[in-house]
């Protein structure tokens, strides 16, 4: 996509009616960032509960299989919260967020975040459900939970960093 359609677009969302209700409203803002960090809490909170599994230093008396099974509904909900309102943040600053070094580098670690998950769902959690239950997991699995846990924990430092460091859009 070439610069000019991207500027265009990033316009067009900032000055939609649903970008600027957001933005220049007093309540909704801060209500909708709220529910997306209670949301990031929760989701954080779930990965962490199975990467500290993986990891083997938590959640020992049920299997990594067990685990994941009961706290997935948890994360995809979170997820699915977090991913909307985020994405509500988003279009009504849409040209600052753009040109946020924070919020850049967040989304470039969300998408390593998703490859490590895509590679230990698809590799490495593939046969999560034959491993000794109460046994470590394989080490390609401990890899893949530290990388998750310092990807999310990289992730939430620099979503906190966006407010403090996004520059006013034209007009606001």
């Amino acid at each position: 996509m070439e610069l000019m359609a991207i500027s265009s677009l990033l316009q067009w969302l900032n000055d939609s009616a649903l970008a600027i209700l957001i933005s220049e409203n007093d309540f909704l803002f801060p209500w909708i960032e709220s529910i997306h960090v209670l949301a990031i809490t929760t989701f954080f909170g779930s990965i962490a509960m199975v990467d500290l599994r993986l990891i083997h230093i938590g959640f020992l008396e049920r299997s990594v299989h067990r685990l994941s099974l009961e706290i997935l509904p948890y994360t995809w909900t979170a997820f699915c919260i977090a991913f909307v309102t985020g994405g509500l943040l988003f279009i009504s600053k849409a040209i600052s967020y753009a040109h946020n070094e924070f919020f850049l580098i967040k989304m470039c670690l969300l998408i390593g975040a998703a490859i490590n998950m895509l590679i230990f769902q698809k590799i490495t959690g593939s046969q999560m459900s034959s491993w000794v239950p109460h046994a470590q997991p394989p080490r390609a699995a401990k890899i893949a939970g530290i990388i998750s846990l310092l990807l999310w924990i990289t992730i939430i430092i620099c979503g906190r960093w966006i407010g403090f460091t996004l520059l006013p859009t034209l007009g606001s």
